[in-house]
């Protein structure tokens, strides 16, 4: 059943947004993939911010895994703020941007391509000043999104820029994971992660945790979670969390373990199994646990789409916890539509 916010609504358009994304766009990805293949880049830059530059993370561990380029995301303030130019040449930049409206983006987008780079704007707003920055301009096609909280954006960021890579390299098996994308992303719209709303009663903070690509989906739901529940939320590598953080885990402290099925599921399970040893209230979206409680998910068959396809089913999580501790997931106090940072 359609939900009453916009947010809810929003996070089901997902799976048509997508399609229509991959049927409208096709010219743009392949016309893009020859572009970089004509280009050989020895490096991709990635310029965002916000969910924005979360998405470009998990573009990076798409280019580094498939590609095997290194991918390092630049601070746009390095030429807004500090005025200084980057030595591109021989290298691409992905600048992401729903609005494609925020100055310090545009800034670096423009100085990217001015050194060397090929420049790509991945945007909702094929007008906006980033698109005419770019080289190339990717237009998103989400439609309007009216929610503050990014949810459809998000996913057609990376989507669009996961078209980008496939045709770029001539990766069939990453292709047919996105022909088959909006199915998939149906079902993950369906995954009911109930059981973590009422875990996460009476607490203020929380880790997520990934690995990966699914690693930059924990950042994007630990934004979330700030943003529209006032939770206090960290990401971390599932590695990582061993080094220091897990201290503060004790008993019954939530922690949600995004695992997709890739390299990476068995290690992260165990880490996930080490937590809930301490204590820790743990949930995870793998079948390889015993003492973590598991979550449903939507198995892409694809290490690359299977952990997008989590964000879909915790944003329909996020939206109901917002709800259920008072809030207005479409309107969070203090932040807005656009940021326009300089």
């Amino acid at each position: 059943m359609t939900g009453s916010t916009h947010m809810r609504r929003e996070v089901e358009e997902i799976p048509a947004a997508v399609a229509r994304l991959l049927a409208a766009g096709r010219d743009d990805f392949v016309a893009g993939g020859a572009a970089l293949r004509a280009a050989d880049p020895v490096a991709i830059v990635t310029i965002a911010r916000g969910s924005s530059d979360h998405a470009a993370s998990f573009l990076k561990y798409a280019v580094e895994l498939l590609a095997g380029i290194p991918v390092a995301s630049v601070g746009p303030s390095i030429v807004s703020i500090y005025g200084r130019e980057l030595k591109l040449a021989r290298t691409a930049a992905f600048a992401v941007s729903q609005s494609g409206r925020s100055p310090d983006i545009v800034a670096m987008a423009e100085s990217a391509r001015r050194n060397g780079a090929l420049t790509f704007a991945l945007t909702n707003t094929p007008d906006s000043p980033l698109a005419a920055a770019a080289d190339r301009a990717i237009a998103l096609r989400a439609g309007e999104e009216k929610s503050v909280a990014a949810t459809k954006t998000f996913v057609a960021s990376v989507v669009a820029g996961l078209a980008l890579i496939g045709h770029w390299l001539g990766d069939e098996a990453l292709l047919a994971a996105l022909d088959s994308l909006p199915q998939l992303l149906e079902q993950a719209v369906g995954c009911d992660w109930q059981p973590l709303l009422g875990a996460l009663d009476q607490h203020q903070s929380l880790y997520v945790l990934g690995r990966g690509p699914a690693l930059a989906i924990a950042s994007e739901a630990a934004l979330k979670f700030k943003e529209t529940c006032g939770l206090h939320a960290e990401a971390y590598s599932a590695a990582e969390v061993l080094h220091g953080p897990a201290r503060i885990v004790e008993r019954h402290f939530p922690v949600l373990v995004l695992a997709a099925r890739d390299a990476a599921e068995a290690s992260v399970a165990e880490v996930a199994e080490r937590l809930a040893g301490q204590g820790a209230r743990v949930f995870i979206t793998s079948v390889n646990a015993r003492a973590a409680e598991r979550l449903p998910f939507a198995a892409a068959g694809h290490p690359i789409t299977d952990a997008l396809a989590l964000i879909v089913s915790f944003y329909g999580l996020v939206e109901a916890l917002s709800r259920r501790r008072g809030f207005d997931p479409d309107r969070p106090p203090y932040l807005k539509k656009v940021t326009e940072t300089t």
